[in-house]
């Protein structure tokens, strides 16, 4: 996994009147149709352990901080805040489809967006929220149906196949077909920081046989697992092409200067967000 943050072939890390934020390559080839980004922890106003860029609500920090953190990504990416929808995020694997009656819920007003990880949408000025401070965002766009998505990724949810249901529900509601799909895999824990203990790792063996090729164990009891590949074969198992799916290989942990990271930051920490949407 990557330390220190550079444009690669994969992503652009961009600084925009000082807010700094990832796009990636494969998606910016759309930039015609859609809009995107994955915050990082820098260009805000919080301070302590949300320093300084935290767009998580239930961070300590102020309302009013994060909402101007809101403010400087939106205009950032060309995205108007009244049209942000959450994700309430319960490392589960539904998929809550959305659309402009959902404007707003989360953000502006109470939602009523209930045990959902990911969200999908073929409307137009609804951007899709998502949140994270080491779990993995997951990104997706169909420029056939234009129809997007973003899932929240956890251990927990990449073991559920969180990918996987994403994309069957980008098939069965909006008759998209895989080999279309365009995916990115953002930053999060990379495999060099992702200790869990055995019980974990039987989660994976069990429920994904194959899943053992990106485990290492360590030590007599614990093993390192690398949640970006099994999301990449999780996939490409479901029709997604290889060379559709972009992957960063960034570790948040690792990279704390630049993200927030749950483990790194032991808890006291803020949330960065992944947003994308229809222009």
């Amino acid at each position: 996994m990557k330390k220190g943050i550079i444009n690669s072939e994969n992503i652009c890390y961009i600084n925009h009147n000082g807010v700094e934020y990832i796009q990636f390559k494969n998606l910016k080839k759309y930039d015609n149709a859609i809009t995107h980004c994955f915050t990082t922890r820098k260009g805000g106003v919080s301070s302590g352990e949300c320093e300084s860029l935290n767009l998580g609500f239930s961070r300590k920090d102020s309302r009013d901080n994060v909402m101007e953190n809101f403010k400087r990504v939106a205009k950032a990416i060309s995205v108007d805040c009244r049209n942000m929808v959450f994700a309430n995020q319960v490392h589960d694997n539904k998929i809550k489809e959305v659309g402009e009656g959902d404007r707003g819920k989360g953000i502006t007003e109470e939602s009523d967006i209930i045990g959902y990880d990911g969200l999908v949408t073929n409307q137009r000025e609804v951007a899709l929220v998502t949140f994270y401070a080491d779990c993995v965002p997951v990104f997706f766009y169909d420029p056939e149906k234009n129809v997007i998505a973003v899932s929240h990724s956890g251990w927990r949810g990449t073991v559920k196949k969180i990918s996987a249901q994403t994309v069957n529900k980008m098939q069965n509601a909006y008759g998209c077909r895989a080999e279309n799909i365009e995916a990115a895999i953002g930053p999060s824990i990379g495999r060099c920081c992702f200790e869990v203990g055995e019980e974990v790792y039987r989660e994976f063996v069990d429920k994904m046989g194959w899943s053992d090729k990106f485990c290492k164990k360590t030590g007599t009891s614990k093993w390192h697992i690398d949640l970006q590949e099994i999301i990449k074969k999780t996939l490409t198992e479901c029709g997604v092409r290889e060379e559709n799916i972009c992957m960063c290989n960034i570790c948040t942990r690792c990279n704390r200067d630049v993200f927030f990271s749950h483990r790194g930051d032991h808890g006291k920490t803020g949330s960065m967000a992944a947003i994308i949407q229809l222009r």
